[in-house]
């Protein structure tokens, strides 16, 4: 059961558990239409955290500002230790690197690589050492040791959103970040893949931010934001 509403941003991170993202009046504009208005959110680090809202309310946009995959129109952001409102995009290409996963409703996976290359790739980027090692680890964590050296097209979309899941996972990011990850799978398969992103997340001591429009999904979650027309209109906790 969650609690009664509570005024947005009025949750900070306690001392034992510091801010992983910290965010003061986020605006993003596009063209002529401003999308975020102002968003102040900090969400702390090992933390769980539900985005819902209606289509149009800004969830997904504020994750591109959170990941670095858009830049600020104005406002203070701070990620993973980085300042992304003063980063260029290279540098924030630069900060995402083994600090963020993202896992999202397409799979973005590059079909002219197998699952373990797919999942080596961002490790080696990232200058981690054994890539080839771990991204198979990654893979039989998820469930797909035998499948390793399939490639996309070779797997069903469960198995391709369990791949992703384990590029996100294998470089042990602070945060992960989930954008409908089950949007495309039946209701057999998504669940099971909520399950298994979670008890990832649990394994690795990750902070997950996920958007969802599944309330049941959301319940799962230490926190619930809500978004409407570019703001934050609630914000509640287990």
């Amino acid at each position: 059961m969650k609690s009664s509403v509570i005024p947005p941003a009025a949750i900070p991170p306690t001392a034992s558990t510091p801010a992983v993202i910290s965010a003061r009046k986020l605006t993003l504009t596009l063209g002529q239409t401003t999308i975020l208005k102002g968003v102040d959110l900090s969400v702390a680090s090992g933390e769980t955290l539900a985005l819902l809202g209606p289509s149009g309310s800004g969830k997904s946009s504020l994750m591109a500002l959170l990941t670095g995959l858009e830049r600020a129109t104005s406002g203070e952001l701070e990620v993973a230790g980085a300042d992304f409102s003063a980063l260029d995009e290279d540098a924030l290409a630069r900060a995402r690197r083994g600090r963020i996963g993202i896992v999202l409703q397409a799979f973005h996976l590059l079909p002219t690589m197998t699952a373990r290359e797919n999942v080596a790739t961002p490790l080696e980027l990232a200058d981690l050492p054994g890539a080839w090692e771990r991204a198979a680890e990654e893979l039989a964590a998820v469930g797909l040791a035998h499948r390793i050296d399939h490639y996309p097209a070779q797997l069903s979309g469960g198995e391709q959103q369990r791949v992703a899941i384990a590029r996100a996972l294998a470089p042990r990011p602070a945060l992960i970040f989930a954008d409908e990850p089950t949007g495309n799978l039946d209701a057999a398969t998504g669940a099971a893949i909520i399950d298994l992103l979670f008890a990832r997340r649990a394994e690795t001591g990750a902070t997950l931010v996920i958007i969802t429009h599944d309330e049941t999904l959301a319940q799962r979650c230490d926190r619930i934001v809500t978004l409407a027309d570019g703001r934050i209109v609630s914000d509640t906790r287990a």
